[in-house]
């Protein structure tokens, strides 16, 4: 007989990351799914179905969705067995843009309301590896120093082409009902975006296939993927999902593997590296640009700072935001979006890092000075708007070592008297790794406080 799994009798606490976070579980949500699947609609089109099945664009990216499923045999219609319940399936639709702005394409998708699943009877594991950006950096440094060429490949409708081992039954989408069946259902043999288990299935389907065509996962980075061959050939993949970057050595082996993804999944061929999780790469004299531009204007456009005045530093000298509690509140939402898009620019931007960190503090709390420190950020990019990340071309001055500065000052916050301590990363000339917080204890000397900086260092590098 098998022993029933060992769990934890400790009490368990929630996240401090979800404090001040109203916290729903799957008890409170109706069976129609409302409240809940609206976390589906960022950044989706404001369009319903009854509305989008009108428009010929619209119906014709839903037909090409569900005809994507047909060609994967995600699913087959089947009736319903008995004690078996149905999931809810809902329509996203989403403008993609290209990186001048223009409409790429209309996309529609078919997701599955997974949070109605129920743990151990709908899906077990549900966890993905995802890499950092970091190692975006680093791909590209790498890449570019040995002046190797970058591919982009996006696999289509990736999710589904994972392969379920539970049996997941949903009802027939709305507006594709079939005629004369229903109370039909569909069964699923593969996931369909929005189930718990989707990434899950994805990403140990495509780890199977690149060790299957020779590729070692890395042992620290698991979406990274190298394989060696030929006299002293190498091609890495960079896997962020269904997207993949391509390099190597050998631009013979590079076409070989994309042929064989495409025999595998249905591909779309992005080209040389350019757009890449709302990224923007630009090949220049120099070596290649990494920036945001793009981003950077519409979030000047967002808050209606696109006409502001210029400044020339991110953060005013020695300036020491406090919990002004005299001071006007002003709102948490408002401060929370500019926060929250600025630590997004930071993947291009290392020179707004601190400042960043430093409004990032009173997310809880929000003061008229705060947001005026904020804004002060926001008016540095809109004078800096054409900054980028150079990852520059091999050189003679360029060497081939790995590259680290930390630093800290000590008790610079006038609040708990933390330091404040940031480190840099740089490969081959490139910055590819940095990082600008204060400490998680109070540092007794600044000794102590350098201590503790080159300890961090030392844990990001390993």
């Amino acid at each position: 007989m098998e022993a029933n799994p060992r769990r934890s009798q400790r009490t368990s606490f929630p996240s401090t990351r979800l404090v001040g976070h109203e916290l729903l579980t799957d008890n409170e949500v109706a069976d129609s799914g409302d409240i809940v699947h609206y976390a589906f609609l960022v950044d989706a089109a404001t369009i319903s179905w009854e509305e989008a099945i009108k428009i010929k664009e619209w119906k014709d990216a839903m037909v090409e969705e569900l005809s994507a499923i047909e060609r994967n045999r995600t699913w087959e219609i089947v009736d319903l067995p008995a004690q078996k319940q149905t999931i809810e399936v809902k329509w996203i639709f989403k403008t993609k843009y290209k990186p001048d702005g223009s409409v790429a394409k209309l996309k529609a998708r078919l997701v599955v309301k997974g949070f109605l699943q129920r743990p151990g009877v709908d899906f077990d594991d549900f966890f993905a590896p995802v890499a950092r950006l970091e190692t975006v950096r680093l791909v590209v440094a790498i890449a570019n120093t040995n002046a190797w060429s970058i591919i982009q490949m996006d696999v289509k409708s990736a999710f589904l082409n994972g392969p379920l081992e539970e049996e997941v039954f949903v009802r027939q989408p709305l507006g594709f009902v079939k005629e004369g069946q229903e109370l039909k259902v569909y069964k699923l043999n593969k996931a369909l975006y929005g189930l718990r288990q989707a990434p899950w299935a994805w990403n140990k389907h495509i780890d199977v296939v690149l060790i299957k065509l020779g590729f070692r996962k890395c042992t620290v980075e698991h979406d990274i993927y190298v394989r060696f061959s030929g006299q002293r050939e190498t091609l890495l993949v960079y896997l962020y999902v269904d997207d993949l970057l391509i390099t190597g050595s050998s631009v013979a082996e590079i076409e070989e593997f994309k042929t064989k993804m495409k025999n595998e999944f249905e591909m779309t061929e992005l080209g040389s590296l350019s757009y890449f999780l709302g990224l923007e790469f630009v090949q220049t004299n120099s070596g290649i640009l990494m920036h945001q531009k793009r981003y950077v204007l519409s979030t000047l456009e967002r808050f209606n700072l696109s006409n502001c005045n210029c400044t020339t530093i991110p953060v005013i000298a020695n300036l020491k935001l406090t919990s002004q509690q005299e001071e006007t509140k002003v709102d948490a939402t408002l401060y929370k979006q500019i926060v929250g898009t600025l630590r997004y620019i930071c993947n291009t931007r290392p020179d707004i890092s601190y400042g960043v960190g430093l409004i990032s503090r009173f997310m809880h709390d929000p003061r008229q000075s705060h947001l005026a420190a904020a804004k002060h950020i926001l008016r540095y990019l809109k004078g800096t708007v054409d900054f980028g990340l150079l990852f520059p071309k091999k050189s003679e001055s360029t060497h081939g070592t790995l590259e680290a500065w930390c630093d800290a000052d000590w008790s610079g916050d006038p609040i708990d008297r933390k330091s404040t301590f940031g480190y840099l990363f740089k490969w081959m000339g490139a910055s590819i790794s940095w990082c600008s917080k204060k400490q998680n204890i109070v540092a007794l000397s600044s000794c102590e406080a350098e201590y503790v900086t080159a300890a961090e260092t030392v844990i990001e590098c390993a």
